[in-house]
């Protein structure tokens, strides 16, 4: 159940859309704006897809993960996020301004809501935000892009194969050289993403590493043969 919390100063500055935010417009911002605070416990709904967003949410801690249901009735996994990060923040200016997924609390969570007027304000009193809004949003849609691009993707293993190599190009932005890397999803997470049972994820885990393409140790992967798994993308 959503519970109101009186906290005078939120710390929402590590927020991506808001790092930008002068001092002097966070002060304004602290003592003019309207706002509201509010907890969840873990598994509580803060949204539900088709509710309409009326505010800008942020999620200032804890974790929530978003669920979108599909036209055959399955619930598929958007994304896992934690603090601090906004939430549905392309859809408060949408024509169409109604949440996309459920968004649930996976912990103990405490959300930011701002009415879309206060928002407005802030774009006129601050442009860094303004730009940097724009940014995350943008952004938000090269992901929502690619998991798109995921869903379509018939096969288990050709989706898996989509997965792992854009897994190690993010390794290679940090060491080109490296080919072993974590999975940012456990296998029921990465199941939840895919659509997909977890035993049937797990067995073509286990065939890709049979056929030498990837080692795996627990959450840990190393890409033995990067080309062949390109080649199951087709």
């Amino acid at each position: 159940m959503e519970k109101e919390r009186s906290i005078t100063h939120p710390d929402f500055s590590k927020c991506p859309i808001c790092s930008a935010i002068s001092k002097e417009n966070m002060e304004e911002l602290y003592r003019s704006m309207k706002y509201k605070i509010s907890g969840y416990t873990r598994g509580e709904v803060i949204a539900r897809q088709g509710d309409i967003c009326k505010h800008l949410y942020i999620l200032i801690k804890g974790a929530v993960k978003t669920e979108m249901v599909t036209d055959t009735g399955g619930l598929l996994t958007i994304e896992n996020i934690e603090a601090v990060r906004p939430l549905a923040s392309a859809f408060l200016f949408a024509e169409d301004n109604r949440f996309p997924v459920d968004v649930t609390a996976t912990e103990e969570s405490v959300v930011l809501t701002i009415p879309k007027e206060e928002v407005i304000k802030l774009f006129q009193k601050d442009a860094g935000f303004l730009e940097r809004y724009i940014m995350y949003n943008s952004n938000k849609t090269q992901f929502l892009s690619n998991k798109l691009q995921v869903v379509t993707i018939k096969t288990i293993k050709a989706k898996l194969a989509h997965y792992l190599l854009e897994q190690l190009n993010i390794c290679h932005t940090v060491s080109p050289s490296v080919n072993t890397f974590q999975m940012d999803k456990n296998q029921t997470e990465l199941a939840k993403f895919f659509g997909v049972t977890r035993p049937a994820l797990a067995r073509t885990l286990s065939e890709l590493a049979q056929d030498g393409l990837i080692a795996t140790e627990r959450n840990k992967i190393t890409v033995l043969k990067k080309q062949a798994l390109q080649n199951l993308l087709g």
